[in-house]
């Protein structure tokens, strides 16, 4: 007798491959998941959000505005503020960790980070690639002199750096390995956390199993990552894949999904740190059982 799939909708957000080689190897269903890849949503994400405010984003639709349940995943500090927002929960149980840096132009005078002091950061309002900056320039330069611009998506900061629309760009995988290939200067890199976020009527079941999957990609790619490399194309934007000869080979692992739970300590860091950033507005919950899907664990 078949087993019946259940259907969920999920939106990769291109800094790793995990949703990707799930998809294609069949690992949602070795869960009992048909997941259909929201398309719409992750090209929203990469393109310009300069004229949208919170809770109009592409991400933030699912919630706002089409009322569709998507499982998506965000940076740390935006999943939790998302949540705290109204949209959507946080999965706790797992979280990714990605690449982020910052580039500017092969010829541009700034080549340390001091040196971005008072120079606008091109930026995803609310997004790893804002929270990133004052996060990791504040080792460097006074909070009032880091700032940021907001472009929206990543392919979108990519081509403002590009067209000289702005002097540097907050960037995450792939863009990172396409900056490199373009010959784009590096001034600051480091790693963060990601957080899957989910509808607030999603099934522990379902959640768990589609971390599964993601658990089984993340163990396919680093036991054979060259034959899913090829998969970034999948992740670079469309107006971006034919202008450059791209060697998705060289592109590297981009995240790494990690089945360990997020700790309360760092969740409570998070809030203080949006608080002392200024970005706490749309906060609405600030406690972690407040903000996790039901069912969750919470340790």
């Amino acid at each position: 007798m078949a087993t019946t799939l259940t259907r969920v909708k999920g939106a990769p957000k291109g800094m790793g491959l995990h949703e990707f080689i799930a998809h294609q190897e069949g690992l949602f269903a070795a869960e009992g998941l048909d997941v259909e890849i929201d398309w719409k949503t992750f090209k929203g994400t990469q393109s310009s959000w300069k004229d949208f405010k919170y809770f109009e984003r592409p991400q933030d639709q699912p919630y706002t505005q089409s009322k569709e349940e998507v499982i998506q995943c965000a940076c740390m500090w935006g999943t939790i503020s998302n949540a705290s927002a109204g949209m959507g929960k946080v999965v706790p149980e797992a979280y990714g960790l990605s690449p982020w840096a910052i580039y500017v132009r092969p010829n541009s005078k700034i080549r340390k980070p001091e040196d971005l002091k008072d120079v606008p950061v091109s930026v995803g309002m609310r997004a790893g690639s804002h929270f990133n900056v004052p996060y990791r320039l504040e080792k460097h330069l006074p909070l009032e002199s880091i700032k940021v611009v907001n472009t929206g998506g990543f392919g979108a900061r990519l081509r403002a750096l590009l067209d000289g629309e702005v002097e540097a760009a907050s960037l995450l995988p792939p863009q990172i390995a396409m900056a490199d290939q373009l010959g784009l200067r590096c001034i600051i890199a480091d790693t963060f956390k990601t957080l899957w976020w989910v509808p607030e009527t999603a099934s522990p079941t379902t959640v768990r199993a589609y971390l599964n999957a993601l658990d089984r990609a993340e163990k396919a790619f680093t036991a054979d990552p060259q034959k899913y490399l090829p998969l970034w194309k999948l992740a670079v934007p469309e107006d971006f894949q034919n202008e450059h000869p791209w060697d998705y080979g060289k592109f590297g692992h981009g995240e790494h999904f990690v089945y360990k739970p997020l700790a309360r300590a760092e969740f409570d860091d998070i809030i203080a740190q949006v608080e002392r950033w200024g970005l706490d507005d749309h906060l609405k919950e600030r406690t972690m059982e407040k903000v996790v899907y039901a069912g969750a664990p919470v340790e």
